[in-house]
């Protein structure tokens, strides 16, 4: 992250408007990214963009830590690079909408992807020939293992991997002609993805804009990664979790939150010198310049709960890697391009795993008004300056809802006394947007929920809820010039612009 200050937007690319029922890597991400640049902001914020497992659409229960989320691919795009028509992506086009609308994106999207490699296929001059056979040789290490693994799911009818066929239930297994075949599709899917996701990604970099990608610390039960090496993780023979993820009671559940995700077997990961966790973020830094290490916590220690648990309160922490893991990393990537997601139950050896590597910290302004408000490390006055803050995260509230829904008669209080304003739920995101620029945190990111002032109908997920999570949409147009220029206001006002103000200086000196 940069030391100086800075600024952004945290929105996912589901969140963005477009025809298709879901946002994508189209027309609208680039407008987006232009809109950044425009109002001054040096960072996107964006959820995880692997492929997901479940009905609740969870970026946070991952299919694989390696591939890409086919779902966001852009059949406009597809138009230009001549492998779809008009025509054909018209029949799929849909009323934009407030919510995502998984279930008519995930038909629209497969029909299309079918048509385009129908097409590429017929296309043996098609500029892509050459640079997909050299992208399966390059991406072979993860690449083979998921797409075995996909065409698998189709044949047991996305049956749980452990419940497949003996001789499935591993990979180099072996497949039928026909099977052979659609592996080739499905990286060839991958491909896509990529080439759309570095080509917006050049873009936003031209801009000034780099992307910002979260990494959960955790993958899901029935994940590629699981199937293809059963021994880093804590699985029996038959892949049944021996203990899951979790976390304590804390803020967001009085249970605490069972993740139903196995946990790493880290003594084998360290024997290995953690490779798979360095290809997996090297991975990662191929869609993203800097990465939040999600539940950063849980690498010095994390909460194990049995199996068989009814919620998370059986737990217990066990030491995690700590140094052993980082020390690895940084060989790997001296400059360490992370932020520690540090929220939640923190002690002083998370603290120190954290400033040994000099990782910036991540504080958010809806927790610093309780009870403990002169003291909270949320607070402004308590910041240090490597940190990114942020008024909400995508499992908080708005701050509009937050605000009127959440906040006690205590806390309200605590918000006007401290900044001597007499803030309602309506002004509430606009004065803790304009507080946190000033803070002394080198970076701030505002969700795009808060910069819109939108109520709590618009919050993206209730942790520890099943549905009815991940689905906001920002309206198109909802982005306006008016709040670009307040944006590009308080950046220049609040010293978020380096360029800016060495322009102003050199002026001066003119």
């Amino acid at each position: 992250m940069r030391k100086e200050r800075s600024a952004g937007v945290l929105l996912h690319i589901t969140s963005l408007p477009g025809p298709f029922g879901i946002g994508d890597i189209g027309p609208e991400a680039y407008k987006f990214a232009e809109q950044l640049a425009a109002s001054g902001q040096r960072y996107w914020q964006l959820l995880p963009v692997n492929p997901v497992s479940g009905s609740d659409h969870s970026p946070y229960s991952a299919l694989s830590s390696m591939a890409g989320n086919i779902q966001f691919i852009s059949p406009e795009l597809l138009v230009t690079e001549g492998l779809l028509t008009e025509q054909q992506i018209n029949e799929y086009i849909t009323d934009a909408s407030e919510k995502v609308d998984y279930q008519h994106a995930e038909n629209a999207k497969s029909a299309l992807l079918e048509m385009a490699y129908a097409s590429f296929q017929k296309q043996p001059d098609h500029p892509y020939q050459k640079a997909f056979r050299q992208y399966t040789e390059e991406a072979g290490y993860w690449l083979n293992d998921y797409a075995t693994y996909r065409v698998l799911c189709a044949h047991y009818d996305n049956k749980p991997w452990p419940e497949w066929d003996k001789g499935h239930c591993y990979k180099n297994c072996t497949l039928n002609p026909t099977q052979q075949q659609a592996m080739l599709k499905e990286k060839w899917w991958q491909f896509l993805f990529d080439e759309q996701w570095k080509a917006l990604k050049a873009h936003c970099n031209q801009l000034g804009v780099q992307l910002f990608g979260d990494l959960p610390i955790y993958i899901s039960s029935t994940a590629a990664d699981i199937w293809a090496h059963p021994d880093l993780f804590e699985v029996d023979e038959q892949g049944q979790m021996k203990e899951v993820a979790g976390v304590p009671p804390d803020y967001f559940n009085e249970k605490g939150q069972l993740w139903n995700m196995p946990i790493y077997n880290w003594q084998l990961l360290k024997e290995r010198n953690y490779d798979w966790w360095i290809q997996r973020i090297k991975r990662n830094l191929e869609w993203f310049d800097v990465i939040r290490l999600d539940h950063f916590r849980a690498f010095s220690a994390y909460w194990k709960v049995p199996a068989n648990a009814p919620d998370a309160i059986e737990g217990e922490w066990v030491s995690g890697p700590a140094n052993d893991l980082f020390d690895a990393l940084q060989s790997a990537f001296p400059d360490l391009p992370f932020v520690a997601e540090d929220l939640g139950l923190i002690d002083d050896d998370v603290r120190k795993l954290r400033d040994d590597y000099d990782i910036p910290c991540m504080r958010v302004l809806q927790f610093a008004f309780g009870d403990d408000m002169p003291t909270s490390e949320h607070i402004l006055h308590q910041l240090e300056r490597n940190t990114v803050l942020l008024t909400g995260t995508h499992d908080n509230n708005t701050t509009r809802g937050w605000f009127k829904e959440e906040a006690d008669k205590k806390t309200r209080k605590n918000v006007r006394a401290y900044t001597g304003q007499e803030v309602t739920a309506r002004t509430a995101p606009r004065i803790l947007s304009q507080l946190a620029y000033a803070s002394v945190a080198n970076t701030v990111i505002l969700p795009m929920q808060d910069i819109l002032a939108l109520p709590g109908s618009a919050r993206m997920n209730i942790p520890a809820t099943p549905s009815n999570n991940w689905t906001w949409r920002m309206e198109k147009g909802a982005f306006s010039e008016k709040i670009i220029k307040r944006l590009k206001k308080w950046v220049k006002c609040y010293g978020r612009s380096v360029e800016e103000e060495k322009e102003e200086v050199v002026g001066d000196a003119e």
